[in-house]
């Protein structure tokens, strides 16, 4: 019977979850190749090689997550997710900075970032904590949440500086409570409390944030105040996506990139560049397969079997929905400038295995709703 289990398992392994984000990969190495591509005659960055090396890495890790009872990680949640915030606090003493904010560690030749790993370890630790927890929360189940997965995180993210993460972090969190169910008249209550202290807590908001950060916040509201100063990103990014007009200049004859008009374009400018190569249609194309991506993980949380998988796979469908909404809102101006990559797009290795990672506890969660043994 076990034999019969195993093979029930690998029969509706989720290969749609497994390809959709494989074919977004190599689509961003094609693209981080054509956005660092020179066009004099300079050695091209390898940029392109590095990412192909952590996709490979990425699908193995990915594969190694799918092949475990996901079920196990109820007992070693919370001991991962105090190795995140060790690592978050290491990183804000030893951490190596880098583009003005100290995001990354290094052991000899390899730079990784904490953070990257941390989102995992926290919905892992958020779905434990909430799936043993009664429906709907209690005040102490709330605090709790709040506090502990939600304040204390995004503190040591703030310190790095990492406010992006550190806000989404706290909304996914939040939006895991919400699904587990809070009582209407605390919703209301704590509803009323933010809308009445939205004054101070803004203006406290305001002047905790970096001059960086308040220069990214103008030029959201206002990118026509200094378009060659704090407006300069978004406007050439907003020029680059509208010059690929419905299909596109071609792939590799995108110019905003290689001709350094458009900064950060291998990493949070990334969608800039490949909707100025691919146009209207293909940027289309792409988002939908994002949609679909995340319709999957939603389906997934839909059927699992139990409240943890369940929670799993809600707080990563939210992880993946609100990068791409923010990245690619914020590449359109749409949404302020924060730092926020695209999954299985922008360049970065620990992102991309890291996302394989959660990719892997989507499909792990999604077969083991035909275990007979569960």
């Amino acid at each position: 019977m076990k034999r019969l289990d195993n093979i029930l398992e690998f029969k509706h392994f989720d290969w749609l979850t497994f390809t959709l984000p494989v074919v977004m990969t190599v689509l961003g190495i094609m693209t981080i190749y054509s956005a660092t591509r020179p066009l004099f005659d300079t050695p091209h960055p390898p940029y392109y090689i590095r990412q192909t090396v952590w996709l490979l890495l990425g699908i193995m890790a990915m594969f190694l997550t799918a092949s475990f009872d996901y079920k196990r990680l109820i007992r070693y949640a919370y001991p991962i997710y105090a190795v995140g915030l060790i690592l978050l606090g290491i990183t804000i003493v030893l951490g190596h900075t880098g583009m003005g904010a100290q995001r990354w560690l290094r052991i000899g030749p390899i730079s990784f970032q904490p953070s990257e790993f941390f989102k995992v370890a926290l919905i892992i630790v958020v779905a434990r904590f909430l799936s043993a927890s009664k429906s709907p929360l209690n005040i102490s189940g709330i605090l709790v949440s709040i506090g502990l997965f939600g304040i204390l995180p995004f503190i040591l993210l703030y310190k790095q500086p990492d406010l992006g993460t550190g806000l989404l972090m706290l909304i996914i969190v939040t939006i895991m409570m919400l699904c587990k169910g809070i009582p209407r008249r605390i919703v209301v209550i704590a509803t009323v409390l933010l809308i009445v202290s939205l004054p101070v807590t803004g203006n406290l908001f305001w002047k905790g944030l970096k001059d960086y950060q308040k220069n990214r916040l103008v030029a959201f509201i206002d990118p026509k105040v200094d378009p060659r100063g704090i407006g300069y990103q978004i406007e050439q990014s907003k020029v680059t996506i509208g010059s690929g007009e419905f299909f596109g200049k071609g792939y590799l004859k995108g110019t905003q990139g290689p001709l350094r008009f458009l900064p950060e374009k291998h990493t949070d400018f990334i969608f800039s560049v490949f909707a100025e190569e691919w146009g209207f249609l293909g940027s289309f194309l792409l988002l939908s397969l994002y949609a679909v991506l995340i319709i999957r993980g939603f389906e997934t949380a839909y059927y699992s079997k139990d409240d943890f998988g369940t929670l799993l796979s809600i707080g990563i469908s939210i992880m993946f929905l609100l990068y791409v909404t923010i990245n690619v809102g914020m590449t359109m101006g749409l949404m302020p400038v924060v730092g926020i990559p695209l999954p299985f797009f922008s360049y970065g290795g620990t992102a991309l295995l890291t996302n394989f990672i959660c990719i892997g506890l989507l499909i792990n969660v999604r077969r083991h709703r035909f275990s007979l043994f569960y």
